[in-house]
């Protein structure tokens, strides 16, 4: 397929323009797709408003995005496994396949992973993609494209809450009702535990993660969360806390809310990269203290998730946008982060 397509691209910070590129051509093993949808990450809004995370600096012209759902218009030579007008959600990181890491399974630590919308790689906020046909999950009947597009961060949910040891039995806490707080919390219940509690300082998020599912919802600025997990855990503490905020003070109340031998999964980055820990009182409760990095063979299950209905994905997103409206999206998107949850960009 040959032809133009419609790109928003990042010419400065918090300055996205529309411009025509070459429609991109299917290599060998892999495929073209029509890209229908692309959800609005938090990293997304950090390079729109910040030009940075950490080390990865954008230097525009960049594309942001890299949350996608759409549909296979082309195969290219070799590709076996999908077809022209198969569902797809698209996995966005390319590794080389030959690292230690990727030969032991733990291919989202490959050093020379080439991954959507962080610098220099452009992402996906465009009509077309073309990508390895074996990071494109054809989706069954019943998980439509925005569905697609929204298990990436779902991945990142699973993930946590695999690495957590997460089982049917436990009380577990998440810590941050943002959207990755919310896939976690979602992931943990479709794992089998038997409560989760959320916490956060909007309403309007805990509102959210009350209807897709949590148990108990505590907004620190108005409860005491200790009081509160006291309660709620009849004295017992939790098993396990998620937490996706970062911030120091948020993750002190984890370590005081979990349970001696309990488990501290760390999801979400601090703004300046650093923490203050409350050390003493986890070695005293001989905590275990884990980390993750995005995500590494849960697709399958995700999807599987989500079509089994033991995920309501869809009902994360607050705020569908047109493509033609994607600087007000982001803008939007940047400012009124009480309201908005979960944007998603429909581009066709």
């Amino acid at each position: 397929m040959t032809g133009k397509m419609k790109t928003a691209v990042m010419t400065g910070i918090g300055k996205i323009e529309f411009v025509e590129r070459d429609i991109p051509q299917p290599k060998p093993d892999e495929v073209l797709v029509k890209l229908e949808y692309v959800g609005v990450c938090g990293s997304d809004l950090h390079y729109y408003e910040n030009g940075r995370i950490g080390d990865f600096i954008v230097k525009p012209p960049f594309v942001l995005g890299h949350e996608s759902g759409g549909v296979v218009v082309e195969a290219g030579e070799g590709v076996k496994n999908l077809k022209a007008g198969d569902r797809v959600a698209l996995e966005p990181g390319k590794t080389c396949g030959h690292c230690e890491f990727c030969k032991t399974g733990r291919y989202n630590l490959c050093p020379d992973v080439i991954f959507f919308a962080t610098p220099p790689v452009d992402g996906v906020f465009q009509e077309y993609a073309a990508h390895q046909a074996d990071l494109c999950f054809k989706l069954p009947e019943k998980v439509n494209t925005m569905e697609g597009a929204l298990i990436e961060p779902l991945a990142v949910g699973f993930h946590a809450a695999i690495t957590g040891r997460a089982k049917i039995g436990q009380t577990a806490m998440v810590t941050g009702s943002g959207c990755i707080g919310l896939v976690s919390m979602m992931a943990l219940k479709a794992q089998g535990v038997s409560r989760v509690l959320v916490t956060d300082v909007v309403n309007k998020r805990l509102e959210k993660a009350k209807a897709l599912g949590a148990d108990a919802v505590i907004n620190p600025l108005e409860t005491d969360v200790l009081k509160a997990v006291e309660d709620i855990s009849g004295g017992a503490g939790i098993d396990l806390v998620i937490d996706t905020s970062g911030v120091d003070s948020v993750i002190a109340q984890g370590v005081g809310a979990l349970k001696k031998g309990g488990t501290l999964v760390f999801v979400g980055y601090s703004k300046t990269g650093s923490i203050e820990f409350p050390l003493g009182k986890a070695l005293d409760k001989e905590l275990t203290m884990r980390t993750i990095f995005r995500y590494r063979h849960i697709y399958p299950l995700a999807i599987d998730a989500v079509a089994r209905g033991a995920v309501d994905i869809k009902n994360i997103v607050t705020n569908v946008f047109e493509f033609k409206d994607i600087q007000d999206a982001m803008q939007q998107s940047v400012h009124n982060k009480e309201e908005i949850v979960k944007s998603v960009i429909k581009i066709c």
